[in-house]
């Protein structure tokens, strides 16, 4: 178990009912991380994790088998224009 900092962005923030928070985890990847998140919050969740990214200390990571950092941000899809 490690303490993680989340930090949750637009809509993963609205699911969340938190910007950020520290929790105690046995996720070691960002695929055990996404299934954690998506178990605590449910469908709204998932759809942000399916169309959003992670950021892992401040690096985008798209890859599930990625090891955890101290810091990992949740940030949805975002459309520009």
């Amino acid at each position: 178990m490690a303490e993680l900092r989340i930090r949750y962005f637009a809509a993963a923030a609205e699911i969340a009912g938190v910007e950020e928070e520290t929790v105690t985890t046995s996720a070691s990847t960002a695929g055990e991380l996404k299934r954690e998140l998506r178990e605590r919050f449910g469908g709204g969740m998932d759809r942000v994790l399916r169309g959003g990214s992670l950021l892992v200390d401040g690096v985008v990571r798209r890859d599930d088998a990625v090891a955890l950092g101290a810091t990992v941000d949740v940030l949805p899809a975002f459309s520009g224009g």
